[in-house]
């Protein structure tokens, strides 16, 4: 798929999200945003879905079309990598600190934004609450796009909001939810 095409994909689902998101910053050199939703569950029963990513993430949102060739490793140095079928992959994101049912630091760039002069920090925190488990998922990213980094804030807060609705969805109704193309 082409990276404008992606971009517009983006843009849609970003109005289409129900997730408890927001855009806490953005300017060209970069943005913020962050997604929090209550999942029924103990932070173990979350970290646990988590981490089984191909189960939960969106086929549509990935390069090979299908999210069973996804893998998130929750060591140091681990890979959100995906498989080519044909061999091959991509490298998302670098596992870069690790609280077992807590926290999962990511740094590089989701998707798209590898080819671009931009790079990211994800931080997903799994919090107890009264409901179960609170996960607060912040995507910061800085660099450099013709339009301005700030233009990406809003597309990839709808895509974190959907992929984390979709892990609520598959742990609270056994499903994730329709893909959205």
């Amino acid at each position: 798929m082409k990276t404008q095409q992606l971009w517009c994909l983006l843009a849609l689902l970003a109005a289409a999200c129900p997730a408890g998101a927001d855009v806490l910053d953005s300017s060209a050199g970069g943005f913020t945003v962050k997604v929090a939703v209550t999942i029924h569950g103990s932070p173990h029963e979350v970290y646990t879905h988590l981490l089984r990513i191909s189960d939960w993430w969106d086929s549509a949102h990935t390069f090979s079309g299908n999210a069973k060739n996804l893998r998130l490793e929750a060591i140091p140095s681990g890979c959100f990598c995906e498989e080519f079928r044909d061999g091959g992959g991509a490298r998302h994101m670098d596992v870069v600190y690790v609280e077992p049912d807590k926290t999962l630091v990511l740094r590089g760039g989701l998707g798209p934004m590898q080819r671009l002069a931009a790079n990211g920090s994800m931080t997903i925190a799994l919090t107890v609450t009264p409901e179960g488990t609170k996960v607060e998922v912040t995507f910061a990213a800085a660099g450099y796009l013709a339009a301005g980094m700030n233009t990406l804030a809003t597309p990839v807060d709808g895509l974190l909001s959907q992929q984390i609705n979709r892990l609520k969805n598959l742990m609270e109704q056994g499903s994730p939810a329709p893909s959205k193309k």
